[in-house]
């Protein structure tokens, strides 16, 4: 099999050619890359990959820890569409599942994504009002404010862009990082556990999650001996998933289906799904429903009316007011439309407000950890059949009404953009310099 081609980075290069292999396993599918393609693989790179492996979680499970996953819509439509069913009976099959290996709990990265969007409203509102203002604050902030959960879009930031790109990008943590917090921060006292016995595992369309749960800036002490652990320990790909129920022979249609695990989950008294719109998180509508409302003073009813512009993949919605545009946001999806899109900010001729950038064409749903198209199915026919699941039976709702995370705010967070939000939910991003021999090797 040849490798990507084209004007992909590295590391997105990698990670789409290890979803293309046979075997989702990434070690082997990361391992067979560098060493076919003339590359090698450190001893921490092989650590960080061993841990986050299939064999791992069963191994976790075996050694008796407490295992919790955190299941993301993006996977649950995928597995849906493969099985034929609903979203909704995925979770219930998959908590069925889960909890027959010995799995604690299942929630749903959906809830932990409202609270994100939640974050993210009061940042873009702040740097809004800042970047309007006529006081010195203003020049430290930046404008258009950039979606920060793809990890594939912050690899390529941190180590080809710059420092001059990280400024515009958001400081909120993506929805799986938000779960391990919640998870491990706050929750485990209601399951009567300590945070260094619990084992948190995400399922997710994208191998770059894998990449991104093992950031450094993504750990942190748990008693005065300076013991360190994860937010998020493991990783699991969609197909990963997949290749756990063929790995058991599980007959999945016939799985029995188990009550959901409401404690942080997006599930209604009447067992119903909700969350917001938008396959890759909704981060542009969201925001821009709510900037709409706060700083005009404008409800929007209705769907938004997003123009396509160059291709599918990039498409833009704005409001005017007395003829003047006063909110421009976009939609950005894929490598080619990230790189046009970064050169206008970097030349000052950005018309956006807020971008929602994701590395991979089509968002989330197309990441590279999901399952394929079946014999005789387009890869567009797939996309198609994975939209219209994605929301099925699903209520849309606003992030800001959620139970869950109006009880999160209370008692823990205080408010949105607080000193303990901001210490618990929010990040920083580091520039990579890269080395001359690497300079050298890419070269």
């Amino acid at each position: 099999m040849a490798p990507a081609t084209g004007m992909q980075p590295p590391y997105l290069s990698l990670w789409r050619w290890a979803a293309a292999t046979p075997c989702h396993n990434a070690m082997a599918a990361a391992t067979a890359f560098f060493h076919n393609y003339g590359g090698c693989i450190t001893s921490a790179e092989t650590v960080m990959l061993e841990k986050q492996s299939l064999d791992e979680f069963l191994l976790n499970i075996s050694r008796g820890k407490a295992v919790i996953v955190s299941l993301s819509p993006q996977s649950r439509a995928s597995l849906a569409a493969h099985f034929g069913m609903s979203p909704l009976k995925v979770f219930k099959k998959l908590t069925t599942l889960f909890k027959s290996l010995g799995v604690k709990a299942v929630f749903d990265t959906s809830c932990s994504r409202d609270l994100t969007l939640v974050e993210s409203c009061n940042e873009f509102i702040t740097r809004y009002r800042q970047c309007h203002s006529a006081d010195e604050q203003k020049s430290n902030v930046a404008l258009p404010m950039i979606a920060s959960a793809c990890p594939g879009w912050i690899c390529y930031a941190e180590k080809t862009l710059g420092s001059y790109i990280l400024p515009y990008i958001s400081t909120v943590k993506s929805p799986q990082q938000a779960m391990g917090v919640i998870i491990k921060k706050h929750m485990c006292h209601l399951l009567s556990l300590r945070p260094e016995d619990l084992y948190h595992v995400t399922v997710m369309p994208c191998y770059d999650k894998k990449l991104e749960a093992s950031r450094d800036d993504f750990v942190f002490e748990v008693n005065p001996q300076g013991e360190q652990i994860s937010e998020v320990d493991s990783v699991l790909t969609t197909g990963e998933v997949l290749d756990l129920i063929q790995l058991k022979s599980i007959d999945f249609l016939s799985l029995e289906d188990s009550p959901l695990d409401k404690l942080l989950s997006n599930v209604n008294d009447d067992g119903n799904l909700y969350g917001t719109t938008g396959s890759s998180g909704g981060y542009a509508e969201t925001i821009f429903r709510y900037a709409a409302k706060v700083l005009f003073r404008k409800e929007i009813e209705g769907s938004l009316d997003f123009k396509v512009l160059r291709n599918s993949d990039f498409q833009e919605v704005s409001m005017e007011l007395d003829g003047e545009t006063v909110l421009k946001f976009a939609l950005c999806y894929g490598f080619r439309n990230l790189q046009n899109v970064v050169r206008k900010i970097k030349t000052g001729k950005c018309e956006y407000q807020f971008l929602e950038i994701m590395a991979c064409p089509s968002g989330c749903l197309n990441g590279g950890g999901q399952l394929k198209p079946k014999p005789g199915q387009s890869g567009k026919d797939l996309l198609q059949l994975l939209e219209s699941t994605y929301l099925e039976n699903v209520l849309v709702t606003d992030p800001y009404t959620n139970p869950i995370i109006k009880n999160l705010y209370e008692k823990w967070l205080e408010e949105p953009g607080s000193e303990k939000a901001k210490r618990h939910m929010h990040t920083q991003y580091h520039p990579v310099v890269k080395s001359i021999t690497s300079q050298l090797q890419n070269w």
